[in-house]
């Protein structure tokens, strides 16, 4: 009865372990992306499927992190000179303080589409995100094209947005 008893905890682990491990399963290039779903600077919610038929520049950040806002006037940039472009720029803070980051948004003129997570960390736990800044960019049918994508400060950023094939 032991024995049979101590079988059976032990498939469980090993069951369990599984299937843990396959629900965390590291992302790669060519992965569908997990699916994001956040309301915007005007409150309207957001989806990646919204998006599909675009490339999307992902960029995680917060007000509160020094590195991501010196990212912004350079993102900037890099939606003006790729404003007329098959890509949409989409900037997802994890600010805890909803009022901090609406007051940058406003304040700096962020364009884009600036979204909050309201405290949600799935897609950022999916990408598992230790950091920020941090880039992703995903193709037109919102798979992943590179999970670590270069900063809008980096030159080699815009060259390989305007590789992109059919983003003209």
């Amino acid at each position: 009865m032991a024995l049979r008893y101590l079988l059976a905890c032990l498939c469980a682990c090993l069951f369990f372990t599984t299937v843990g491990a396959q629900e965390k399963k590291e992302l790669k290039a060519g992965d569908v992306s997990p699916v994001f779903k956040y309301y915007d600077i005007n409150g309207k919610e957001v989806s990646l499927s919204d998006l599909k038929g675009k490339y999307v520049y992902i960029d995680i950040w917060a007000t509160w992190c020094p590195p991501c806002r010196q990212e912004l006037p350079h993102l900037k940039e890099l939606e003006k000179k790729m404003h007329d472009k098959n890509i949409v720029f989409v900037s997802i803070s994890c600010d805890q303080n909803k009022a901090d980051w609406e007051k940058m948004v406003k304040d700096q003129k962020l364009g884009g589409v600036q979204l909050h997570t309201g405290g949600d960390r799935a897609f950022m736990n999916a990408y598992r995100v230790r950091t920020i800044p941090r880039f992703i960019l995903l193709d037109k049918e919102g798979k992943i094209l590179n999970l670590d994508m270069t900063r809008p400060s980096d030159p080699a950023t815009l060259k390989t947005l305007e590789a992109l094939k059919g983003i003209k």
